[in-house]
């Protein structure tokens, strides 16, 4: 990353991610496609009712394994071995102890959070269930994902998309066995992700393994104290900025509750669309996180402009394309997802479809805020990102709270661009301030 053309390196490095992330978001997308399919409107609403659940928890392990790995892609653009393998040592013994705290908060907070939630009486019992057998998968979303990261982190963004694409068709396999052949319900959904996660995790190891840097030698197996403040420092604030804007999302849950599960069966359908329309987003996160912190440990100051002109430009283009994606297929993907026959179905599609068409015309506004927040992360800083989350989580409650009370549940459509414009002004400010700063 520290020489060469910055679009080509973040377009080269950045692709195999996208590849990647379009197809774990595949797996969440049939999950929910077989579920709609097969099981009818109340499983499918059942899904929608844990959406923010799931991000709260495998938001935070998230942005907190690639808080992890940004020194050991720092260390590694100076050329430093004791510190790469002490940095990389660090992040894996973190991952492991994390993992182990967090898999009995998981299973603590589902039942208070669906009561706090208002998760309708005949879907609540429905989604514990989903909820509980996807908590117990907690270790194995750490592994997967400080694997990944630190796969980046040494430049390596094609095994990661391997690892998805057999993650990806474990899946959809094991969802058609468990769901239709074994007729197991939505908790064979949820079995079928965490054994797809696990074959993930075997193969990232693997590719890992044959990393040279990555062969930690005895005496870097050390817990190097500085350097894991320094750590935490910036994993702890990325994985509380996922929480936060999780927070935001449980808000607006609770209100989206009250529409009843005809609105929650559309709202659903059209996330699932818009999840796998973002994927681009974070890979070209993950690309100028990883590119800024190398040109950094570098000392490549200038570099970092470009890449960051380069990957805006980038950001743009897609998201346009995916825009045009939502407004010509919206209508016809969310029908693969409702088919019960019934006249009162449309609803829920006019819904969705409704929401596709709002988010379609201001998607650039979320490209740019992947790649603004994750260069600020890539200089070392993380609070003022987390700061941004909690702007967009501002705007989401104000919306759902205030704005749904003249427009309906359109007042939920309008709080996730209300977030995005707020935050991308707030990180376009921010990211000018340390570009100043890293310069001098």
């Amino acid at each position: 990353m520290t020489g060469g053309r910055p679009s080509s390196l973040l377009l080269g490095f950045s692709l195999p991610l996208v590849l990647g992330n379009l197809f774990q978001q595949l797996y969440t997308f049939v999950d929910t496609l077989i579920v709609g399919q097969k099981l009818g409107v109340k499983a499918l609403a059942a899904l929608g009712a844990t959406e923010w659940l799931c991000f709260l928890m495998f938001g935070f392990i998230q942005g907190v394994t690639q808080g992890l790995s940004i020194h050991v892609a720092k260390y590694f653009g100076q050329g430093d071995r004791k510190l790469t393998q002490q940095a990389f040592f660090q992040a894996i013994g973190g991952s492991a102890v994390m993992s182990a705290l967090f898999l009995g908060i998981g299973q603590g907070m589902i039942s208070p959070a669906l009561a706090l939630l208002r998760t309708p009486a005949e879907l609540s019992d429905l989604s514990c269930l989903y909820l509980r057998i996807l908590y117990l998968g907690i270790p194995i979303s750490f592994a997967y994902n400080i694997l990944a990261a630190l796969l980046r982190a040494f430049g390596n963004s094609r095994a990661p998309l391997q690892a998805m694409v057999l993650a990806s068709f474990c899946n959809i396999i094991l969802d058609v066995v468990f769901v239709i052949g074994f007729s197991m319900g939505i908790h064979g959904a949820a079995f079928a992700t965490l054994a797809a996660q696990l074959c993930s995790v075997v193969y990232c190891a693997a590719a890992l393994h044959r990393i040279e840097q990555a062969k930690v030698e005895h005496e870097n197996r050390v817990w190097n104290r500085k350097m894991l403040s320094e750590q935490m420092k910036l994993a702890v604030p990325m994985g509380l900025q996922n929480i936060i804007t999780a927070a935001g999302g449980l808000v607006v849950q609770s209100v989206a509750n009250g529409f009843g599960i005809l609105f929650l069966a559309g709202y659903t359908a059209a996330n699932k669309l818009y999840g796998l329309l973002e994927t681009a987003a974070s890979s070209y996160g993950y690309g100028i996180s990883t590119y800024t912190a190398q040109n950094l440990g570098a000392g490549k100051k200038e570099r970092i402009r470009a890449g960051m002109i380069a990957a805006l430009g980038i950001g743009t283009v897609t998201a346009c394309l995916m825009s045009a994606v939502m407004l010509f297929f919206g209508k016809p993907i969310l029908r693969l997802f409702i088919t019960d026959r019934q006249i009162e179905i449309e609803e829920a599609i006019r819904l969705g479809y409704q929401y596709l068409c709002i988010l379609a015309f201001f998607f650039p506004l979320l490209y740019a805020l992947y790649i603004l927040r994750s260069c600020i992360q890539g200089m070392g800083h993380s609070v003022m990102p987390m700061l941004s989350s909690m702007i967009q989580v501002f705007m989401r409650i104000a919306c759902a709270v205030m704005v749904t009370r003249f427009l309906g549940n359109a007042g939920i459509f309008w709080g996730e661009i209300m977030a995005w414009m707020g935050a991308d002004l707030f990180l376009m400010a921010v990211l000018v301030r340390q570009y100043r700063r890293i310069r001098v």
